[in-house]
């Protein structure tokens, strides 16, 4: 197959592209490296550098490269705290970015897109596990644009003919098994990646937003998944609209939730260090439990996840973190 993947140099799409390569696939990147890195780009895909909110570049890539079979969409601003003091921006990027990109899609024939949601689509839940059919409620501007780019597949899929699957996802996290490619953020606003940098010597102390929930230590219980297993889902996925099945919509999580003392410590387990914590005040919006229901993508995709126990996840990112404390810059 040739897969074209949006957002390639980014963290869950670099490891997607890896993933591919590996599986024998043709892979075509765009990126504009505003938040991804020209260094995770695997050197056997074939890559552009541009902005998907310009037709006329999105056109001439898709001039050049022929017989697309089908695409994988990461190409998005994602910040959830930025979304709320800059909503524009994300209106701009995600929303306008993701309707030139179908209009150069329905022009050039191609009708298979897998896209990159967030369980951010739901809001506040009313229960857990989340179910797909539950209500969508953002409490933000970021999911608020990402459900908005869902129903633009949706209805681009009424007029044109397009099918796409959305997959939305919990806390991606971990590294590349190799330690070529990691998370890389700047701003970091990961838990994970954050808890890290206190050994690597780059922060005193981690800060624990709040021990009064109504949770078993009192701290905010989130559904962590290693970033391989979201790029395995990918992946069926884009295999799931190759075999002709309609459109759709799945939940990636492990369904088991992890509380913010114990990620701490399996941090220390899996670094071998004590890690300094500072309590703070709550922060406004953050739910007590997160914890997605991924039964459906097993069913219907085959998915199973493979890098579920939390220490193995936080020690995959450790690897990568400690050899590359400055990121890519490192």
């Amino acid at each position: 197959m040739k897969i074209l993947v949006l957002g390639g140099a980014g963290y869950i799409g670099s490891h997607t592209v890896y993933e591919l390569i590996d599986k024998g696939e043709d892979v075509v990147i765009i990126d504009n490296l505003e938040t991804g890195h020209i260094e995770a780009v695997h050197p056997k895909a074939k890559f552009y550098q541009g902005d998907i909110r310009n037709r006329e570049f999105v056109d001439s890539v898709l001039d050049n490269e022929k017989n697309i079979d089908a695409v994988i969409h990461f190409a998005a601003n994602s910040l959830v705290g930025e979304s709320m003091v800059n909503p524009l921006k994300y209106y701009d990027n995600n929303l306008c970015g993701t309707k030139v990109l179908l209009e150069s899609l329905v022009a050039h024939g191609i009708d298979k897109i897998v896209f990159s949601s967030t369980a951010a689509t739901y809001g506040e839940p009313d229960k857990t596990p989340i179910m797909e059919g539950d209500r969508t409620e953002p409490t933000n501007t970021y999911g608020e644009t990402k459900l908005a780019m869902e129903k633009m597949f949706k209805w681009t899929g009424v007029a044109h003919g397009l099918r796409y699957v959305s997959l939305r996802y919990f806390n991606a996290c971990g590294a590349h098994p190799s330690g070529k490619i990691g998370e890389a953020h700047n701003p970091e606003t990961h838990l994970i990646p954050l808890i890290l940098q206190v050994p690597n010597g780059k922060r005193e102390a981690i800060s624990i937003f709040g021990d009064d929930y109504p949770t078993k230590d009192g701290t905010c219980i989130r559904d962590y998944i290693h970033v391989l297993d979201l790029a395995q889902a990918h992946i069926l996925a884009v295999k799931y609209l190759m075999e002709g099945n309609e459109s759709n919509v799945f939940n990636l999580g492990n369904g088991v939730g992890h509380s913010v003392r114990e990620v701490i410590n399996a941090a220390e387990k899996a670094t071998g260090q004590s890690i300094k914590v500072q309590m703070a005040e709550r922060r406004a919006g953050d739910p007590a439990i997160l914890i997605a229901s991924s039964q459906k993508a097993k069913d219907v995709l085959g998915w199973k996840p493979e890098h579920d126990d939390i220490e193995e996840i936080i020690a995959s990112a450790w690897n990568w973190h400690k050899n590359h404390p400055n990121g890519f810059n490192s």
